[in-house]
């Protein structure tokens, strides 16, 4: 089966929905900002300060061609990642990518920033990478999920949206 990817901004609810929606359908979550932690053996902040932001994407890309071998996961997705026409479709080669579109300022007033080293600027660049990745989500998105409900109605929503895919499935 094919895996069910989760795109959007950071903090928009791609590794709590994921986790949640990964129980639900009885498959295997991945992250893969977790995954670069786990092999680059150091935390995000530090790869940005100390390898730059150029490194961390290469990161995501080698994270993206480890997964084309897998399927039946879901997958959240680093905010960034969709920077990248090589990752959008190595993941789309095997998954379905759902864009979690919830409101960059609610993000930034409701979440943490802290560890976010995109986030760092204030909430005025924080508004403005997203208004520059939007584009960019919608256009690698199967569907488009608002997620500023709870996480319970984002993971019916997907799953609707699922059933609506069921042939690409």
């Amino acid at each position: 089966m094919k895996n069910i990817v989760l795109t959007g901004m950071m903090g928009s609810g791609k590794t709590t929905c994921g986790k949640a929606l990964a129980r639900r359908l009885g498959r295997e979550f991945l992250d893969t900002d977790d995954m670069i932690v786990s092999q680059a053996g150091k935390a995000i902040p530090e790869i940005f300060a100390q390898d730059g932001e150029p490194a961390f994407r290469d990161w995501e890309t080698a994270i993206c061609r480890q997964l084309t071998d897998r399927e039946n996961l879901v997958i959240a997705t680093g905010g960034g990642l969709i920077l990248r026409t090589e990752n959008v479709a190595l993941l789309k080669a095997r998954g379905v990518l759902f864009f979690l579109n919830r409101p960059a300022d609610l993000i930034f007033d409701s979440t943490s920033m802290a560890g976010r080293p995109l986030a760092q600027n204030g909430k005025a660049a924080f508004l403005q990478t997203f208004a520059a990745r939007e584009p960019r989500y919608r256009a690698a998105a199967d569907a488009v999920i608002e997620t500023f409900t709870s996480v319970e109605d984002t993971v019916e929503e997907i799953l609707q949206h699922l059933h609506i895919l069921e042939g690409v499935l």
